[in-house]
């Protein structure tokens, strides 16, 4: 049976820890600094079980060595936006924190797959690359599920058809500049171009690339949590079931879209190794303009962080 670590045990990771408990993808143990929280949760989920009927087996705990022998850890540690906040806003604060995070699992869990969820996103998953020292394919973040889900939310809402029809394509950095891809967005196979107008994809993409945000203005304290859960759910379904799903994830470019040495959001192929290959999709000069944008951001910082 696998065995799954998910490390905070605040909104996004007791969620994470739900929706993998109702999959019953393998065991779970959730870690926290706070005495009694993941312990408390834990309990709680395992009583939920024999409501909803799984027997995933949940355990609380502070203490790291915990997750030895995980086969997939997922850090959603770290302090969350707040109103006016960008996510770069964090960096110092989550940096430190994921720091820590990750050399406790090279320690702990070495032969694991690492999934960062902690903003922001990309320069976050980097430091947890050199924090583990581990292979760039066995470490990768989760944004572009995320932000495709909201654009697909957005267009099935538009175009009032079913959410599930709905199968939407984001890249990029996750954040003011993600790259949405209309062209690649299509609804039961129609590429989304031909049934809306340029001018109300345009507003449905401004959307999302500020659909965090949004969430953050609304509930005025703390960030959102459902779909980031979701997505990191079909994630590490995807690991652990080897299933070679085609997803969008931050990922370690070494060449691909003109890019080298940083983390990015793009499409890959997930399975049992991490990131089993990253697929390069044909853009428009101004998809690119943005991208290197985008990535120019995230080298700037990145090469300010002495990591």
């Amino acid at each position: 049976m696998a065995k799954i670590s998910v490390i905070g045990a605040g909104n996004v990771g007791a969620t994470t820890v739900q929706r993998l408990a109702e999959l019953e993808l393998g065991e779970i143990v959730m870690t926290d600094i706070v005495e009694g929280l993941p312990q408390g949760k834990a309990l709680d989920l395992m009583q939920a079980g024999a409501i909803v009927g799984y027997d995933t087996a949940i355990r609380g705990s502070n203490d790291y060595e915990d997750i030895a022998d995980s086969d997939l850890v997922i850090i959603t540690a770290g302090i969350a936006r707040k109103p006016g906040m960008s996510r770069e806003d964090l960096i110092s604060t989550n940096t430190k924190i994921i720091n820590e995070v990750s050399k406790n699992i090279a320690k702990y869990a070495p032969s694991s797959i690492v999934m960062n969820v902690t903003n922001p996103l990309d320069i976050i998953t980097y430091t947890a690359l050199k924090a583990t020292g581990f292979e760039p394919e066995k470490v990768f973040g989760m944004s572009g599920v995320l932000d495709a889900g909201r654009f697909a939310s957005f267009i099935a809402e538009e175009l009032r058809c079913s959410k599930k029809d709905v199968e939407a394509m984001v890249i990029g950095g996750h954040g003011d500049l993600m790259v949405p891809l209309p062209q690649y967005t299509t609804v039961s196979g129609i590429p989304l171009t031909e049934l809306l107008p340029e001018g109300e994809i345009a507003r449905l993409v401004d959307r999302t690339v500020n659909g965090g945000a949004e969430i953050v203005g609304l509930l005025k304290q703390g960030s959102a949590f459902y779909a980031p859960s979701a997505a990191v759910a079909r994630m590490a379904e995807a690991v652990l079931k080897d299933s070679k799903r085609i997803l969008p994830a931050s990922a370690y470019l070494e060449g691909e879209y003109e890019q080298e040495g940083i983390y990015f959001g793009v499409p890959v192929k997930l399975g049992a190794s991490g990131v089993e290959e990253i697929l390069e999709l044909e853009l428009s000069e101004e998809q690119y303009e943005i991208l290197r944008k985008s990535a120019e951001t995230i080298r700037k910082v990145i090469s300010g962080l002495g990591v």
